[in-house]
């Protein structure tokens, strides 16, 4: 045969193209390139909504237990728990309610406006499992030793050019295609995408080990002079040692042996805690690299596709959950034909500049942890005296480190509540990260009041007469909660909790015109 085999993600249905180069009519599907946590909360989330995906991975089925990142920071756990999953993994990892970013600068997660403050120690494949459960059972198709060899997309959809388990060419077709796959993403290259940045630290050593001696606290990291380590359970009775030493700069495929790790932890943390039987050992690099655009037409990346940084304040998985979290959404109501012009920009917009955030707040944890010179030095104690006395500046750091201190971009004239995030409301209803798990917007209104002047106005709000929310035609995008207290601000929440509308006291006519704007007239 020489023509290739195009599967319709929307279907399943394989057809042979011949040689033809036009590429027909995608589908309303998604394609989903990598299996990682993005890629799986992506694909479960779009399933969930109905819409068709197929999950693309080049390594054969199976969850590895060799996982680089360990924390659940707040804002990612909000959002797990918005899709009811929280629960089950606060069950299985372990809390920490304070965070040691280097000598003497430890934050207090306790404080936090959430109903998780602390993070949440947890190895990222128990994450991908609890995520992978979650696709399956919505529904994603996966098509694992599966290669991107390369993409073309058109004004209709994406074709995307794959080597199957047995080597042979084939062709998935979708109306739009998403890159989880990685720092090395074949979908970014595909389309021509540029990652600059730089190496930060080479020659990072990882081994899993066991350790003769517990220590003496969950999570474990210090620096001194020129080495740096961290230790974190696993669970499973092994722990992830990472470290680096400055004076040990070599190929990530040098040999490495026990004895070099336990040295290098020796210098950071004062003992090597008896390490012992590694089942794993390794070396990286860790670079800061960030993709110009988000978005090529009809493609986009999330995750470490988009955007890598150092391993500092556990921020990679978590950013990347969240870049998920904002996009999925945004694809099924364009999908579906309900969003409003120019919706998926806004994924740029927003996610963009967080990506751009965290670089540079993991870049700097990692060279403030690591000074050596005099004025770095210094640097660091004049940081760490300014945030133990000035509250409003720490309340800043921990909000970036956890994902909770960041809000999108808001129009000119907006209630100051939009584009932040909402805490867990207490609603007559539940929590509101109960009721977002329908995966609509919210709109909470006033309970027992008059959300609006007129007397339509709170039937219209209410949805009782159908007034203000398009009758039932919207009623599967939106639903309706009430404050639990006597507060009087109209909210319209985003399916990935954030405000995209508030009002004091509006009437019915202001609240369809925001619902409009926001979830389409139809």
């Amino acid at each position: 045969m020489n023509g290739k085999i195009r599967t319709d993600v929307e279907t399943g249905s394989a057809t042979d193209t011949g040689s033809a180069s036009g590429a027909g009519a995608a589908s309303r599907g998604v394609l989903v390139v990598g299996a990682g946590p993005t890629g799986l909360l992506l694909a479960g989330d779009l399933a969930t909504a109905g819409i068709p995906v197929t999950l693309v991975e080049k390594r054969s089925h199976g969850i590895s237990n060799l996982s680089r990142a360990f924390v659940l920071h707040a804002r990612t756990l909000e959002q797990l728990d918005a899709r009811g999953l929280a629960d089950e993994l606060e069950a299985k990892g372990r809390p920490l309610d304070r965070m040691r970013l280097f000598a003497r600068l430890t934050i207090d997660l306790t404080t936090l406006p959430s109903r998780f403050n602390h993070l949440l120690v947890l190895p990222q494949y128990e994450v991908e499992k609890v995520l992978e459960r979650r696709a399956v059972e919505a529904g994603v198709r996966f098509a694992h030793e599966t290669e991107v060899t390369g993409l073309a997309q058109d004004e209709d959809g994406v074709t995307l050019r794959v080597r199957g388990p047995g080597g042979e060419a084939g062709e998935l077709r979708a109306a739009y295609v998403v890159g989880t796959d990685g720092m090395r993403s074949a979908v970014r290259e595909a389309v021509g995408l540029p990652f600059p940045g730089r190496s930060v630290i080479r020659s990072v050593v990882l081994a899993d080990v066991r350790l003769a001696e517990e220590p003496a606290t969950l999570l474990t990291v210090n620096a001194v002079g020129d080495a740096f380590a961290f230790l974190a359970p696993f669970g499973d009775g092994y722990y992830r040692v990472i470290g680096w030493h400055r004076g040990r700069d070599v190929a990530d495929d040098e040999p490495l042996g026990l004895d070099e790790v336990k040295e290098i932890t020796r210098l950071a943390l004062g003992r090597d805690f008896g390490m012992h039987d590694a089942r794993w050992m390794s070396r990286f690099h860790s670079d800061e690299r960030q993709a110009p655009e988000y978005r090529v037409g009809r493609v986009f990346l999330a995750g470490d596709a988009a955007h890598v940084h150092t391993p500092a304040g556990g921020q990679g998985m978590n950013t990347g959950l969240q870049d998920a979290a904002n996009l999925s959404w945004k694809l099924a109501a364009t999908l579906d034909g309900h969003a409003p012009a120019g919706l998926l920009d806004t994924y740029q917009a927003e996610r963009h500049p967080v990506g751009r955030s965290v670089l540079r707040s993991s870049g700097g944890i990692v060279r403030l942890a690591m000074a050596k010179r005099p004025w770095t030095l210094a640097a660091r104690a004049l940081l760490t005296t300014f945030l133990g006395h000035a509250r409003p500046a720490r309340t800043r750091m921990i909000g970036r480190i956890t994902g909770i201190g960041f809000a999108y971009p808001a129009p000119r004239g907006a209630h100051p509540l939009v584009g932040g995030r909402v805490p867990d409301l207490a609603l007559r209803e539940g929590r509101l990260y109960e009721v977002l798990r329908d995966g609509r917007f919210v709109l909470v209104t006033p309970a027992g009041a008059d959300a609006g002047r007129g007397p339509d106005a709170r039937r219209g709000l209410d949805g009782d007469t159908g007034k203000g929310l398009g009758g039932d035609t919207r009623k599967d995008r939106l639903g309706v909660a009430h404050w639990a207290s006597d507060r009087r601000t109209t909210l319209l929440v985003r399916p990935d909790g954030y405000v995209a509308w508030a009002a004091e006291s509006p009437t019915a006519e202001e609240a369809e015109t925001a619902l409009a704007g926001a979830l389409g007239r139809s």
